[in-house]
């Protein structure tokens, strides 16, 4: 009796809680350091170096002069269409598209968590932007001007939310990792269709991935937008609108 007594005080200490709790969420701490606290790292390096020195960063002019060294009218052609399919007005139909299908199922949960992700995207930007307030290159007349300050990248945010968004809400699909290939090669692409036109400092860009990456990967372990589960039993999907176990849990207390 002595034995139990001792045992269950001892899964009731402090000490033994807390490692059952990093154990039982390590999953989710991992990806809040790697996906949220990393990128917001780099975020205030940037921001930091970029508000203390108005010329921004030594690497970027020679980034920019190499890419467009490359220049030739064919490419002109293709990075003012391609850089189009960054835009927020242009991915807006398709993230309206994937919202009108979570409606029509009845996903609440992730429906909410498209849309907290893609309007907190354009409020940071805009806001990032005015305090800012940094010029954008003016190295070469740019064959798609842009009129508004530079950091961070809108662009840049607009593509990186997409592809996080499609990440998320297909992680526990088998092809999950197409999606992944695909979309890292979009944001790529769009990142150089930046440069390439002179209206975007490399900064402006890695900063737009890191904020977009942040908010997108932090809004998701808010909200938890795949808590929709395949029932073995009875193969059924749950509504997403039943809590989670630790959700009430906390209801009970």
């Amino acid at each position: 009796m002595k034995k139990l007594n001792q045992s269950r005080r001892t899964s009731k200490s402090p000490l033994n809680f807390l490692k059952n709790l990093l154990l039982s969420h390590w999953r989710s701490l991992l990806l809040m350091f790697m996906g949220v606290y990393l990128p917001l790292q780099v975020v205030e390096i940037l921001a930091v170096q970029i508000w203390e020195n108005e010329g921004g960063f030594s690497w970027d002019i020679p980034i920019l002069q190499a890419i467009y060294s490359t220049a030739n009218p064919q490419l002109d052609t293709i990075a003012v269409w391609l850089t189009q399919l960054g835009g927020f007005w242009t991915v807006l139909p398709v993230l309206s598209a994937i919202a009108v299908i979570l409606w029509k199922r009845r996903r609440w949960r992730t429906l909410a968590y498209v849309f907290t992700t893609v309007l907190g995207n354009f409020l940071i930007n805009r806001t990032a932007k005015e305090f800012m307030r940094r010029v954008r290159p003016q190295l070469w007349v740019s064959k798609a001007p842009e009129f508004d300050y530079a950091f961070p990248s809108g662009h840049a945010m607009t593509s990186m939310t997409l592809v996080v968004i499609f990440v998320i809400l297909t992680w526990h699909r088998p092809w999950r990792w197409l999606v992944i290939t695909v979309g890292s090669l979009y944001v790529l692409v769009i990142g150089w269709t930046r440069l390439y036109l002179g209206v975007h400092f490399p900064s402006d860009i890695i900063a737009g991935w890191m904020v977009a990456l942040a908010w997108a990967v932090g809004v998701s372990l808010i909200m938890k937008p795949n808590l929709h589960r395949m029932n073995s039993a009875n193969s059924r999907v749950e509504p997403e609108t039943h809590l989670l176990p630790e959700e009430k849990q906390l209801l009970e207390k």
